[in-house]
């Protein structure tokens, strides 16, 4: 596996030769001083470039950067399922390279390079051949703190955890596994994973990132906190799907309680009482009952 020097060399010199290119830089978690250092991260970089099209007529181009296990190329599929989008402006490669190498490169339009340069606090610049870019601030992962919720946002994340949590339990009862497994890992595990976020951003200040999608839940949530985060996953069997959902529902519970509390908002004891009561209340119902739902 080529390690991250000569990845950056490849990048750097494949843009100091080719005078299409104008400005280098990079964003991402390669960015990120805080971010954990292993071999899989991505290299996120950025090309401004005078034309995009010349590149997108000689797809040959991106071989400099070696054998590709896969290719995907976003906008190009994006533009294939009839969304709008804007070649001229902005064009992304995402290659995985046979060496276990990751590069996403974007290119942009020189016009744009400006103030998408200023547009993450993530940004390191590698290349500037013109002048182009502005004066960047040292990198930092602050556009990625977590934010201090609102009243109305609490309130709408309490009230969709509980509502939505009935048709889980509805499809583990009818033996509805896909319909069951999608409400609640698309659904419901949404505003669980906003209240995770708020409560790790509350005991910072909020001045740390969760990660996206989560990925640092395990490194600043307590250790009960996670344990229990984990058990919300479960596999395909009943009895184990209603034990992750009630587990989902302790860990809802103790989370967003704190977050009240902290910030003065209310926390809906009633409609947790009641839908924990449904909740309980399906999972004993007999399946010969089916014709009463």
């Amino acid at each position: 596996m080529r390690n991250e020097q000569e990845m950056m060399d490849l990048i750097l010199h494949t843009a100091i030769a080719d005078e299409r290119i104008r400005a280098v830089w990079m964003n991402g978690s390669r960015a990120d001083a805080n971010a954990p250092r292993d071999r899989m991260q991505d290299y996120d970089i950025v090309y401004a470039v005078t034309d995009i099209e010349s590149f997108r007529q000689n797809p040959a181009w991106i071989d400099r950067f070696g054998s590709r296990t896969m290719m995907q190329e976003p906008d190009q599929l994006d533009h294939a399922r009839g969304w709008k989008t804007d070649m001229e402006r902005s064009y992304m490669y995402l290659m995985l390279f046979d060496d276990g190498n990751r590069l996403d490169l974007r290119l942009l339009a020189v016009s744009a390079a400006p103030a998408e340069a200023l547009a993450d606090s993530l940004t390191v610049p590698l290349l500037d051949k013109d002048g182009l870019l502005p004066g960047i601030p040292p990198s930092s992962d602050k556009d990625y703190w977590e934010q201090r919720p609102t009243a109305p946002q609490f309130d709408a994340a309490c009230n969709e955890f509980w509502w939505c949590l009935q048709n889980v339990a509805k499809g583990i009862w009818r033996d509805e596994l896909p319909y069951a497994k999608k409400i609640f890992e698309e659904i419901v595990r949404a505003p669980l994973d906003d209240m995770t976020a708020w409560y790790i951003g509350m005991e910072s200040g909020f001045q740390r990132s969760a990660g996206k999608m989560g990925k640092y839940f395990k490194k600043y949530l307590p250790a009960d906190c996670w344990m229990l985060y984990e058990q919300t996953y479960a596999d395909s069997q009943g009895d184990n799907m209603w034990q992750a959902l009630f587990t989902a529902c302790e860990l809802f519970r103790l989370l967003a309680t704190e977050v009240a509390k902290k910030f003065g908002f209310s926390y809906p004891h009633e409609a947790d009482q009641n839908m924990t009561k449904f909740l309980q209340s399906i999972r004993q119902l007999p399946r010969e009952a089916k014709e009463m739902l």
